[in-house]
This record gives structure tokens, C-alpha cells and sequence, in this order.
């Protein structure tokens, strides 16, 4: 049910995070659970044609800037090619912010 769609969400959610802390790369958390305003901006910031086929995309959704860089499984593919840093388009000295938009589960259980 949807329980455990929120757990595999905040899941890949810490994953992610752990991520982008253990390379020190600043990012900072957009939290949509309450706020349609950034829901909004996350539907609208996915390009059509990485949107899915059915229903509205899933958090984690990753951002560096205004620039959609993918999904969760895009993340998790660049992770295991070692691709990340131009999955997220930074050079890997140089910093820039990295959003993730996530859900809050708890507010959701």
C-alpha cells in the first residue's frame, strides 16, 4: 500500500542525501508534502518528455540550479558509472547548489 511507497521514497531520498554529503556537495532540500506552490514548480520544471506516462512524477527529483538533472533512477545509474558529478552538470571541483525535492513521509503515514 502506500506505506511502502513512501518508505522505498525515503529511502532513495537518504540515499541520495547521503550521497551528496559524503562528497561534500552543497544541496539544500525542497520539501513539497505541504506546499502545492513547489509542487507546482517541480511538474513544471521536468521536461515533457521525462515526465511519466502516467500520473505526476515521484519525488526525489534533482535540480542544480533551475536545471532538471533526473529522477532517482537516473541518480543511481550515474552513481554506479561514476557519472555523477555530470549527472548533476558540476565540475567535480566546482561547487554549485544542488536541490533535491523530496516528500516528508511522516507528514504522509
Amino acid at each position: 500500500g502506500r506505506g511502502c511507497l513512501y518508505l522505498s521514497i525515503k529511502k532513495r531520498q537518504q540515499d541520495v542525501v547521503r550521497f551528496l554529503e559524503a562528497n561534500r556537495i552543497e544541496f539544500e532540500e525542497v520539501d513539497i508534502t505541504m506546499s502545492e506552490e513547489k509542487r507546482q514548480w517541480m511538474y513544471k520544471n521536468i521536461p515533457e518528455d521525462r515526465q511519466p506516462a502516467q500520473g505526476n512524477p515521484l519525488p526525489p527529483q534533482i535540480f542544480s540550479d533551475d536545471r532538471y538533472c533526473g529522477d532517482y533512477d537516473g541518480f543511481f545509474e550515474s552513481k554506479e558509472s561514476n557519472t555523477v558529478f555530470s549527472f548533476l552538470g558540476l565540475k567535480p571541483t566546482l561547487a554549485s547548489k544542488v536541490s533535491v525535492v523530496f516528500l516528508n513521509c511522516k507528514q504522509l503515514a
